[in-house]
């Protein structure tokens, strides 16, 4: 053999090893790939920067002997692919009188080369596809009215104690959701050992405590009625209602999640601070200074001086006094008991979400928590259930739609996704033909990631699923409008609504005999929750 023809021989072989160097990606599945990488790593004339390199190439390759056996699985040959004119075809007609291997691995060097010459425009051309997916996919987010995350929220209120966001309109971008359109959905954020001075607002308020402990006082026409709240506690406020609120924790804020029905306004309402001053500005200065003074029997200097003293804003830091007084048991003549050891105002103005005896659907995979109108009367004055998910990471919960209610939803903690069944919301399908049919296809999907203070609502008839992710659980707090009447059908599942069809219903409905319908719809034994996509990927099913 000549030197010439060895020294060819020499640096085909080192070529190979080079090219088979190693991928860790793909280490698992493919053996050579696994002895490539070890070949990589040892070779002591390579520096660093090489080695990386000689797993990049080999990664490469690796792609691209996988796109050559799928090429022949189709029937094409991908060895005899020639592009024609130019140096990748003068490179590529080398590579013809090669056999197997060799040849195959001259056709990927000419490709190698013909990549780099060409990787600008390539460049330039990615650039120019990945800003197009990046404005579909922000014109899809842009028409999907049924997601509010962290942008869709305003802070009304806030300073160093803690804060008010307050969710956009339902119906901000889309009347798809006129159905809510006279609720609002606010977050109150309160730091340890903070007050929030007096207040009232016209709307009627259901409030969710989601985190952290603390004491929320109402003045009624004739008494006082307060509460040591924690979380899963439920409180309902009628509009008007003076209220004031303490953190007792020395560490954790506390987390409200309000649902509000303005009265007098649709979709919006006022927040009215009685005690206060220059900040907040109270609504006693706003009167005429004679009407004050006749009415307070005081004189004008006692009550500017008054009103001028407080000007820290709505949150207050109170002491460790101020607070164990307001959440003792002790009570004046004119108040009530402090809940829930006072029974009569536990049935009336408050419930806890976890004190029942067992949740509504419970086993390995999710717990769902549900309190109805049967359990927390005051609940009757909105048609509403309130209900909390917890989906165990990695896990969903089953398909299904309510025939009445509307779901907001709001994530607590953890992350995932959800999927909706909708007609089409995008902006040229959102107007209706002559036959009031939306144009396009029938149905799209809607989904969506999931994360803390994510905000979902699911119109009542849609099919929907959520999803936990493999890292987190996934805790959701729900209010249900419309409740009275409503059904919730199960779409998979332990109970799912088509193992209630007839059999003839069946197989007209799948154009399948019975069995083959109760096998797939039979096969899922799981209720409410289920193992998630995930976990199942790899199995065979039935």
């Amino acid at each position: 053999m000549s030197a010439e023809s060895k020294l060819s021989t020499l640096i085909l072989i080192l070529s190979l090893v080079f090219l088979y160097a190693g991928c860790l990606a793909f280490a698992k599945q493919d053996p050579e790939l696994k002895q490539c990488t070890h070949q990589c790593r040892v070779q002591q004339q390579y520096d660093e920067k090489q080695k990386e390199e000689c797993v990049r190439t080999c990664e490469e390759y690796h792609r691209e002997k996988k796109d050559r056996e799928s090429l022949k699985e189709v029937g094409q040959d991908p060895d005899v692919e020639f592009h024609p004119g130019g140096e990748l075809s003068e490179c590529q007609s080398r590579c013809v009188g090669l056999a197997g291997e060799v040849r195959q691995l001259c056709l990927f060097r000419c490709q190698q080369k013909w990549r780099r010459d060409h990787a600008s425009r390539w460049e330039e051309e990615g650039k120019k596809q990945s800003k197009e997916d990046a404005e579909d996919e922000g014109e899809e987010e842009k028409h999907n009215p049924y997601v509010f995350e962290d942008k869709h929220f305003s802070t009304a209120i806030k300073t160093g104690k803690g804060r008010v966001d307050l969710l956009t309109k339902f119906t901000h971008d889309s009347d798809i959701l006129r159905g809510i359109e006279n609720y609002r959905l606010a977050l109150l954020v309160a730091s340890p050992k903070s007050f929030v001075v007096p207040n009232h607002f016209d709307a009627n308020a259901i409030f969710v405590v989601t985190q952290g402990r603390g004491t929320l006082t109402l003045i009624h026409e004739d008494k006082r009625e307060s509460f040591n709240i924690e979380t899963g506690d439920i409180i309902h406020v009628r509009a008007g209602t003076p209220l004031y609120l303490i953190n007792r924790d020395d560490n954790e804020k506390l987390f409200i999640v309000k649902l509000l029905q303005p009265i007098n306004q649709p979709d919006h309402y006022e927040v009215f601070y009685g005690a206060g001053g220059a900040k907040p500005e109270s609504f006693y200065e706003t009167f005429s200074t004679e009407i004050l003074e006749a009415a307070l029997k005081t004189s004008r200097d006692k009550l500017e001086r008054f009103f001028d003293k407080q000007g820290k804003g709505p949150f207050l830091e109170a002491s460790r006094e101020q607070i164990e007084a307001m959440s003792s048991h002790e009570e004046g003549s004119k108040g009530g008991g402090l809940w829930p050891f006072g029974s009569e105002s536990k049935s009336k103005s408050a419930f806890n979400l976890f004190r029942k005896r067992e949740p509504s659907h419970c086993n390995r995979y999710g717990q769902l928590f549900e309190v109805e109108e049967d359990e927390f009367k005051r609940l009757k004055d909105f048609d509403l259930r309130v209900s909390y998910a917890n989906i165990t990471k990695g896990c969903m919960s089953a398909p299904f739609y309510n025939s009445r209610a509307i779901k907001i939803a709001i994530v607590v903690k953890g992350e995932g996704y959800f999927e909706m069944v909708s007609p089409p919301v995008s902006p040229k399908s959102s107007q209706e033909d002559s036959g009031g049919r939306k144009s396009g296809s029938r149905y799209q999907k809607i989904s969506s990631r999931l994360r803390s203070d994510t905000v979902f609502v699911v119109p009542a008839g849609h099919p929907f699923v959520t999803v936990a992710s493999r890292n987190n659980n996934l805790e959701i707090l729900c209010f249900e409008v419309n409740i009275e009447n409503n059904v919730r059908y199960l779409l998979a599942g332990e109970g799912n609504y088509v193992q209630q069809f007839e059999k003839e219903a069946k197989e007209l409905a799948f154009k399948s005999k019975e069995e083959e319908v109760d096998r797939i719809f039979g096969n899922q034994d799981e209720e409410f929750f289920f193992p998630g996509p995930r976990q199942q990927r790899g199995r065979d099913y039935e």
